[in-house]
């Protein structure tokens, strides 16, 4: 195990169909090495004055550092939402063979 340059980045659609469409798209488009979808997951929100429920479906995406920024950008365009949730967060520490696949896996970064 070692430190390494590897992301997660997620989002959350509110279908099934709409978290497979972004997962495809930035995958062929070698943005992210993978993508897993799970759901539907309830959720609790505050959002234009007013608290609610609602059921959603979590993307979860790994790509490396450089390409974080472009894959994010893709997913808003992909995205029903106006602001959804985009989160990236580094992982601490993974095999170098899973950093090698995902580099690999990816487009190099502009």
């Amino acid at each position: 195990m070692a430190a390494t340059n590897v992301w997660t980045v997620s989002t959350t659609t509110p279908t099934e169909a709409d978290a497979e469409t972004i997962a495809k798209a930035v995958v062929a488009e070698q943005l992210a090495a993978a993508a897993w979808i799970s759901g539907p997951v309830k959720s609790v929100w505050w959002h234009h004055g007013e608290s609610g429920t609602g059921q959603e479906f979590r993307v979860e995406l790994r790509t490396p550092a450089g390409v974080v920024a472009r894959l994010m950008d893709r997913i808003k365009t992909l995205h029903p939402w106006d602001n959804p949730e985009l989160i990236g967060v580094p992982i601490g520490a993974c095999s170098d063979a899973y950093v090698e696949w995902a580099e690999k896996s990816t487009i190099a970064p502009e």
